[in-house]
Protein backbone atom coordinates (compact mmCIF):
# COMPACT_ATOMS: atom_id res chain seq x y z
CA UNK A 1 0.00 0.00 0.00
CA UNK A 2 1.46 3.33 -0.97
CA UNK A 3 0.66 7.01 -0.81
CA UNK A 4 -1.04 6.86 -4.22
CA UNK A 5 -3.59 4.38 -2.85
CA UNK A 6 -4.18 6.64 0.15
CA UNK A 7 -4.91 9.57 -2.18
CA UNK A 8 -7.26 7.38 -4.22
CA UNK A 9 -9.15 6.39 -1.08
CA UNK A 10 -9.42 10.04 -0.01
CA UNK A 11 -10.89 10.94 -3.40
CA UNK A 12 -13.38 8.06 -3.11
CA UNK A 13 -14.35 9.27 0.35
CA UNK A 14 -15.01 12.83 -0.84
CA UNK A 15 -17.03 11.53 -3.79
CA UNK A 16 -19.11 9.27 -1.57
CA UNK A 17 -19.99 12.05 0.89
CA UNK A 18 -20.63 14.63 -1.83
CA UNK A 19 -23.01 12.55 -3.90
CA UNK A 20 -26.74 12.95 -3.75
CA UNK A 21 -29.01 15.94 -3.79
CA UNK A 22 -28.28 17.17 -0.28
CA UNK A 23 -24.72 16.28 0.74
CA UNK A 24 -23.89 16.80 4.39
CA UNK A 25 -21.71 19.91 4.23
CA UNK A 26 -20.36 19.45 7.77
CA UNK A 27 -19.17 15.91 7.05
CA UNK A 28 -17.82 16.98 3.67
CA UNK A 29 -15.85 19.73 5.41
CA UNK A 30 -14.52 17.22 7.93
CA UNK A 31 -13.45 14.90 5.12
CA UNK A 32 -11.71 17.74 3.28
CA UNK A 33 -9.89 18.67 6.48
CA UNK A 34 -8.91 15.02 6.87
CA UNK A 35 -7.51 15.06 3.34
CA UNK A 36 -5.45 18.14 4.15
CA UNK A 37 -4.20 16.58 7.40
CA UNK A 38 -3.19 13.36 5.62
CA UNK A 39 -1.42 15.34 2.90
CA UNK A 40 0.58 17.11 5.62
CA UNK A 41 1.25 13.82 7.37
CA UNK A 42 2.62 12.27 4.18
CA UNK A 43 4.81 15.30 3.43
CA UNK A 44 8.32 14.56 4.75
CA UNK A 45 9.05 18.28 5.11
CA UNK A 46 6.23 18.82 7.63
CA UNK A 47 6.63 18.02 11.33
CA UNK A 48 3.81 15.59 12.03
CA UNK A 49 4.61 14.83 15.66
CA UNK A 50 1.52 16.74 16.81
CA UNK A 51 -0.77 15.36 14.09
CA UNK A 52 -3.91 13.65 15.37
CA UNK A 53 -5.10 12.38 12.00
CA UNK A 54 -5.54 8.77 13.13
CA UNK A 55 -7.76 9.83 16.04
CA UNK A 56 -9.69 12.14 13.71
CA UNK A 57 -10.24 9.32 11.21
CA UNK A 58 -11.54 6.96 13.86
CA UNK A 59 -13.99 9.63 15.07
CA UNK A 60 -15.07 10.32 11.49
CA UNK A 61 -15.57 6.61 10.86
CA UNK A 62 -17.99 6.47 13.79
CA UNK A 63 -19.95 9.45 12.43
CA UNK A 64 -20.27 7.76 9.03
CA UNK A 65 -21.52 4.46 10.44
CA UNK A 66 -25.25 5.20 10.29
CA UNK A 67 -25.64 7.35 7.17
CA UNK A 68 -22.61 6.58 5.01
CA UNK A 69 -21.68 2.90 5.29
CA UNK A 70 -19.52 3.04 2.15
CA UNK A 71 -17.66 6.07 3.50
CA UNK A 72 -17.19 4.25 6.80
CA UNK A 73 -15.57 1.36 4.93
CA UNK A 74 -13.30 3.77 3.02
CA UNK A 75 -12.15 5.45 6.24
CA UNK A 76 -11.47 2.05 7.81
CA UNK A 77 -9.38 1.15 4.76
CA UNK A 78 -7.55 4.49 5.05
CA UNK A 79 -6.69 3.77 8.68
CA UNK A 80 -5.38 0.33 7.71
CA UNK A 81 -3.44 1.72 4.74
CA UNK A 82 -1.75 4.42 6.78
CA UNK A 83 -0.88 1.89 9.44
CA UNK A 84 0.76 -0.32 6.82
CA UNK A 85 2.96 2.50 5.59
CA UNK A 86 4.07 3.27 9.14
CA UNK A 87 1.91 6.21 10.11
Amino acid sequence: MNEKKVQQLLNELLAEIGQGENPDEELLGSAKQLQSDIDSLLNPDVDSSENTVMDDMIALEARFASNYPVAEKIVRELVNSLSRIGI
